[in-house]
């Protein structure tokens, strides 16, 4: 028989294995066969009955008050992505919606044509969706159809990026959970965990841990083949009218080293941009002869 879905059992119970008693100012004294809290200890300090905090764990009960869960979260010391998180998992589920395909409004290509930076558009499942030349040049991983988790968890030369990979990773599995949020039954969302899980251990040990962190922009460390170590703002932006989808863009604090690299990484990258663009402008102007 198939396992039922149990999402907000799921959730309470790892959350609870890494709360330490004395984090919560309970004594850590004597023989605990549990990591992290014991049920009871959860349910007491939110101030709920035992057999209730069971039956939520077990999935016997999937209706829990909004006091109940911010209780819960108080308890378990989410923040406020992971309590949006656990909130998002009691409320009534949409019915399901066949998948649509991810599709970058126009503007927003044209945009990362005249950024002058670099960026890209990252999708639901952090599939790269657009991406301009300077992005490609920052990273070849950074092109169309690639998938970031997959690079970053199973591609050596993107791991090599990252002189922080195992913080980088763990920002990135908590942003991809966020962004999925509630909706696991999407056979994307399937194939990809399912392949990932397989693969790397990395992935999998961090999945299992069901940290939540939004999706947002923050200096990143990078050691490039070509102009060395450097350190950049990578913001996330979300994209109006496209849902799930953020613009990334890559930039350097004026007047620095990294700066300097980075502009030399764009004139690296223009002989390419320039090919790049003929190559796309060609077919059209060819249209355009004929109309």
């Amino acid at each position: 028989m198939a396992r039922v879905s149990n999402l907000l059992g799921d959730y309470l119970r790892a959350r609870r294995e890494l709360v330490r008693p004395e984090d919560v100012g309970l004594p850590a004294a004597g023989t605990r066969r549990v990591p992290g809290l014991r049920r009871e200890e959860v349910a007491l300090l939110a101030g709920i009955s035992s057999d209730y905090y069971l039956r939520l764990e077990q999935g016997r009960d999937r209706n829990p008050s909004v006091q109940v869960l911010e209780a819960l979260a108080r308890v378990l010391q989410l923040d406020q992505a992971g309590t949006d998180y656990l909130l998002s998992l009691a409320a009534p589920r949409p019915h399901r919606r066949r998948a649509r395909r991810e599709t970058v409004p126009p503007g927003t290509r044209q945009l990362l044509d005249v950024l002058g930076l670099p960026a890209f558009v990252e999708g639901r499942y952090f599939d790269v969706l657009a991406a301009n030349a300077l992005a490609r040049a920052l990273s070849p991983n950074l092109a169309v159809g690639r998938n970031r988790l997959k690079d970053v968890f199973l591609d050596p030369g993107e791991q090599a990026l990252y002189p922080d990979w195992e913080h980088a990773t763990v920002r990135l599995v908590a942003g991809f959970r966020e962004s999925v949020g509630s909706d696991t039954d999407d056979p994307r969302f399937v194939q990809l965990v399912g392949e990932l899980s397989l693969a790397s251990d990395r992935f999998r040990r961090l999945w299992a841990r069901h940290d939540v962190k939004t999706r947002r922009g923050m200096p990143t460390r990078l050691h490039h083949p070509q102009v060395g170590e450097l350190t950049l703002h990578r913001e996330k932006l979300a994209v109006g009218g496209a849902d799930g989808q953020m613009l990334v863009i890559y930039h350097a604090k004026p007047g620095t080293e990294d700066a300097e690299k980075l502009a030399l990484l764009s004139a690296l990258a223009a002989p390419a941009a320039s090919l790049a663009s003929v190559a796309e402008a060609a077919p059209r102007a060819d249209a355009e002869r004929r109309g």
